[in-house]
C-alpha cells in the first residue's frame, strides 16, 4: 500500500497516477477535496481509500503493516500565504509527526520541500543538507520558511543520531508545470496564465524587471515538466538505499520570455508579449533567478534526462491544455 498526502493536489495527483500505473500496491490518498474541481485530479484513478487529514494517523496505525511508502506532498504550497501559523502547522508540525511515525514503524518517507527555501538565491542553489549550510538560507515567505524549518530539523536529528525512517528523501521542487495544476489559480505555473492569453489571440503579459541587471522578461526559473518529477520519485521508490535532501529541477534556468515563446510556438502562433509592472506587494521578495544544482541527485545514481522546455511545453499545450479533458 502507498499513501500519498496531498494526493488531490498537483504533484500529488500525478504521483498517484504513476503509482496506479505501476500496479504493485493499493493507493490511498490523504487530502481534502473542498468545493473546487480538485476532485477531477483524481477522477480517473482507482483508489483504495481517500482519508481526510484529521483521520490520517488513525488510518496509518490501522494499516501500518501494509504501508510501503508515504509520499508526503500535502501542506501549504502557496508562496503568497500570509498565515504563518497555518504554514507552520501544515509544513512543519505535520511533517515532523509523520517523520516520527515513519521512524517508529519502519516506513519509508518521501516528502516535498521547496526551492523557495533558497530565498532570493543569494546563497546559491546547492542542496547541501548539513545543518550549517541550511542555516545560511533565508526563505522569503511563511510557506517556504516552514518547509525550511522541517529540513533543518531533519538535518539536526540525523546529526544527533536520532531515529529516522528506513528511507527518507526530501525534494526541493523548482518551477513545476503540467497537468492537474488548474485548481491553483494565481499560484499555478506561468504556463497556465500565458496559455489562455495566447490561445485567445491576446498578448502574453509578463512582469517588467525592476532591477537594472535584468531586462524585461529575462527573469528566469528552472522550469521542470511534472512528468520528470514523477519519474524521479518513482526511481527513488525503486531505490530505497538512496537517502537525502535533493533539488528537483532540470539544472538549466530558462527565462519567462522563453516560456512564453514556447507556448506560442506550441499553438502555431507568432510570439506576442507585453510587459506589465510587477505588483508592489511582491517586488521586495521576488526571485529573479532559480537554477537547481543537480549534482547530488545525479551522484546518487539518477541518470534519466530531463525534458527540454520546448518539448515539455508542447506536450502540455497539445495533449492537455487544448484537449477537451485536460486532466491526467
Amino acid at each position: 500500500m502507498y499513501v500519498v498526502t496531498g494526493g488531490a493536489g498537483f504533484i500529488g495527483s500525478n504521483i498517484v497516477a504513476a503509482l496506479e500505473e505501476r500496479g504493485d500496491g493499493e493507493v490511498v490518498v490523504c487530502d481534502w477535496l473542498g468545493e473546487d474541481d480538485r476532485w477531477r485530479n483524481l477522477g480517473k484513478r482507482e483508489l483504495a481509500d481517500l482519508v481526510p487529514p484529521e483521520q490520517m494517523f488513525d488510518f496509518l496505525e490501522a494499516h501500518r503493516a501494509h504501508i510501503k511508502v508515504i509520499f508526503h506532498m500535502g501542506g501549504v504550497s502557496a508562496s503568497t500565504e500570509t498565515n504563518a501559523d497555518l504554514a507552520l502547522t501544515s509544513n512543519f508540525s505535520l511533517s515532523l509527526a509523520l517523520w516520527a511515525w515513519c521512524a517508529r514503524h519502519g516506513v519509508r518517507l518521501i516528502y516535498a520541500s521547496s526551492a523557495g527555501t533558497y530565498g532570493d538565491g543569494g546563497q546559491g542553489f546547492d542542496d547541501d543538507a548539513s545543518p550549517e549550510a541550511l542555516a545560511r538560507l533565508r526563505p522569503l515567505n511563511p510557506q517556504a520558511w516552514a518547509k525550511h524549518l522541517f529540513d533543518r530539523r531533519v538535518a539536526r536529528k540525523l546529526a544527533a543520531g536520532q531515529p529516522a525512517p528506513p528511507q527518507w528523501v526530501g525534494l526541493k521542487f523548482f518551477s513545476v508545470y503540467g497537468p492537474n495544476e488548474y485548481h491553483k489559480g494565481p499560484q499555478g505555473s506561468i504556463a497556465t496564465h500565458i496559455f489562455p492569453q495566447a490561445a485567445n489571440g491576446n498578448p502574453a503579459h509578463l512582469f517588467k524587471s525592476h532591477r537594472p541587471d535584468y531586462a524585461d522578461g529575462e527573469q528566469a526559473r528552472d522550469f521542470i515538466w511534472v512528468g520528470d518529477c514523477v519519474d524521479a520519485v518513482m526511481w527513488l521508490t525503486d531505490n530505497p538505499q538512496v537517502n537525502g535532501l535533493f533539488n528537483l529541477g532540470t539544472g538549466q534556468a530558462r527565462t519567462y520570455r522563453e516560456m512564453a515563446e514556447a507556448i506560442f510556438r506550441a499553438l502555431g502562433k507568432e510570439p506576442y508579449i507585453k510587459y506589465v509592472d510587477m505588483p508592489l506587494e511582491i517586488r521586495d521578495r521576488y526571485q529573479y533567478f532559480t537554477e537547481a544544482k543537480m549534482d547530488r541527485l545525479r551522484a546518487a545514481g539518477y541518470e534519466r534526462p530531463f525534458t527540454p522546455l520546448d518539448e515539455g511545453v508542447a506536450r502540455y499545450v497539445q495533449d492537455y491544455l487544448c484537449a477537451d479533458d485536460p486532466y491526467r
